[in-house]
């Protein structure tokens, strides 16, 4: 017998969001392959027609999946947010941070993370502040310890929002973005 509980069921508002959040947190972890672009392409389509709508800037990204090749794909994302020596643009959003105080951004993630009861895995090499760690951040908080909305917002108001708005600035204006391009329009 298990004293486990299982977590209440998501509303679908919350399982989409979570979903999206990890979705982001995995192209930006690494390029996608085969499966995840299938992934894309088999995933339900958003309602809404409007030109610059969320369904439509899904339906992009569909489309461009479809003639996505992973190898590409790999190529750019090297080339973006890895690099030789230097990347093009910095997946660590505390880079764009300027400091405003005498808190270092990053000091305090890892306190509202330790708050939360995760931690960077031992052997990582990433800090916490990689883009995709912060949306899986996102992610667990939605959809694993289903924190309150108040929680989930003031975490992306505090770690998520400062930080991404430039980086998203920087893939756009890079040349070497064509497919990480789309994702910042998501």
């Amino acid at each position: 017998m298990s004293d486990a509980r299982e977590a209440p069921a998501l509303e679908p508002e919350d399982e989409a969001r979570a979903g999206f959040y990890g979705l982001v947190a995995q192209l930006f972890y690494s390029a996608p392959d085969s499966g995840v672009l299938a992934q894309i392409l088999d995933a339900r389509v958003f309602d809404g027609s409007d030109e610059g709508s969320l369904a439509q800037r899904w339906r992009d990204l569909a489309a461009r999946s479809k003639t996505a090749f992973p190898a590409l794909l790999e190529s750019e994302h090297t080339e973006l947010f890895i690099g030789t020596g230097r990347a093009e643009v910095t997946p660590y959003l505390t880079h764009y941070l300027g400091q405003k105080s005498l808190d270092n951004p990053l000091v305090q993630l890892r306190k509202q993370l330790a708050e939360w009861g995760l931690a960077r895995r031992e052997r990582a090499t990433e800090p916490e502040d990689h883009v995709s760690a912060v949306c899986e951040t996102m992610r667990l908080a939605i959809a694993m310890q289903q924190r309150p909305l108040a929680d989930q917002k003031l975490f992306f108001d505090r770690f998520l929002y400062p930080g991404a708005v430039p980086f998203f600035a920087a893939v756009v204006a890079s040349p070497k973005a064509d497919f990480y391009r789309l994702l910042r329009r998501l």
